[in-house]
């Protein structure tokens, strides 16, 4: 049994970031979300950052780890992204050119995709400019399938489409799936149309198809660069999104090039009072804005905030245990300050909680007096005090499982 209001805890992220490279971060942020236009980007720009664990690798459809997507947002596109500075998020379309039609009681989802959008150039096309079709997201679908890929995802799409069940059972037997296979529920009906038949009403899969594991690659790049037994392409990744992968040092160095090949976007607008400032230095600009992103691995708090101190990386995630180092009374110190360098907090949806054993002889067990013995150790823990000294302030207290930004989420502390 976990314990009550005593162990749940909002994150709040400090990121420490240059002003005079604001603006950088800000077209960062939108390449994340799956925006941007290389063709304007100043290659003489380049954003320094540091990630505190390594990559596995490049592959959309077999990685699972923070960092890796991190990288695959730039390079990769899904049909859909969000809008992030509409409040609260909303769902539009980024490769897609509309939202999802939808027939047949939810059965049936047409999907259209905006034409001229190209991959990446590279020796896998033979020299030819590549461009996105619909065949590209059901291959890439189709990999999640594959029990060869072994991809984490395989929940996104197993025992959802029409016809699928059959392919599955035959790549079973076979160890491997036959591409060629028609799927009745996942088909491209011409170069830019998809359509989708479900063997019930999925709704949740429209938010799945803005994450990097629905993203399309292409067929030849897994051909000629897949490895024999999985067919992953960790180092070879190509898409259609605003950066290519230009220099990899395993565990070391990143380098991201601008995609000269990328479509024009401009950056999202808003008119909410909070984005008043990125508005005036962003609004009506071609992204992303710099022409090169150089992410170097660094796992140790202290030395990845001593890069960011000496100038080697351009903003940087405050680790708690250095929140001492920069902040003083919850603000930032002036060694910091007068350098031009500004503090954002942003509340992060985590979640954390403390288990009981429940075969423990002590507190384990499900008889009213252990019950209770659990309740007043919950109710008497002291998640103030917690925040306080382990986490340096920078943590709320959490009254319900959903985020306190969520509708009708619980924001008094129960006591019950």
């Amino acid at each position: 049994m976990p314990s009550r209001s005593c162990c749940r805890r909002v994150a709040q992220s400090g990121w420490l970031a240059r002003v005079a490279r604001r603006a950088a971060t800000a077209a960062l942020a939108c390449g994340l979300a799956g925006v941007g236009a290389a063709v304007a980007a100043d290659m003489n720009k380049t954003l320094r950052i540091a990630f505190q664990v390594a990559e596995t690798g490049f592959d959309p459809q077999a990685i699972s780890d923070l960092y890796s997507d991190f990288v695959n947002r730039h390079i990769f596109d899904p049909l859909y992204s969000y809008d992030y500075l509409a409040r609260p998020y909303k769902l539009v379309p980024n490769t897609a050119a509309a939202l999802p039609e939808i027939t047949d009681n939810g059965l049936t989802w047409t999907i259209r995709i905006r034409k001229g959008i190209f991959f990446a150039d590279d020796p896998a096309f033979g020299g030819r400019r590549r461009e996105l079709i619909a065949d590209d997201y059901i291959y890439a679908w189709k990999r999640l399938l594959d029990p060869r890929v072994r991809s984490p995802y395989l929940f996104y799409v197993e025992d959802k489409f029409a016809g699928a069940d059959a392919v599955m059972e035959q790549a079973k037997k076979a160890g491997k799936l036959d591409y060629d296979a028609k799927i009745e529920g996942m088909q491209a009906l011409d170069r830019h149309t998809i359509r989708l038949r479900f063997k019930e009403p999925d709704y949740v899969l429209v938010h799945n198809l803005t994450q990097t594991p629905m993203a399309a690659v292409a067929r030849e790049v897994i051909e000629k660069y897949g490895a024999e037994g999985n067919t992953w392409t960790m180092s070879n990744p190509v898409g259609t999104g605003p950066y290519f992968l230009k220099d990899w040092k395993r565990a070391n160095k990143i380098l991201l090039e601008a995609n000269p090949n990328f479509r024009e976007m401009t950056f999202p607008d808003s008119d909410d009072p909070a984005d008043r400032a990125i508005m005036s230095q962003m609004k009506g600009k071609r992204l992303p804005a710099i022409g090169r992103i150089d992410i170097s691995i660094i796992e140790e708090d202290n030395p990845r905030l001593l890069a960011f101190d000496t100038g080697q990386t351009d903003y940087e995630k405050l680790p708690y245990t250095m929140t001492d180092r920069a902040l003083a009374d919850g603000k930032l110190k002036p060694e910091y300050a007068n350098r031009g360098i500004n503090w954002y907090r942003v509340p992060e949806p985590g979640l954390i909680f403390a288990y009981f054993n429940m075969d423990d002889p002590v507190i384990g067990g499900y008889q009213r007096e252990k019950i209770a013995l659990r309740r007043s150790m919950a109710l008497g823990f002291n998640t103030e005090e917690l925040i306080r000294v382990n986490f340096k302030g920078r943590r709320c207290p959490r009254c319900s499982r959903s985020h306190p930004t969520c509708p009708g989420t619980i924001r008094t502390p129960s006591r019950s």
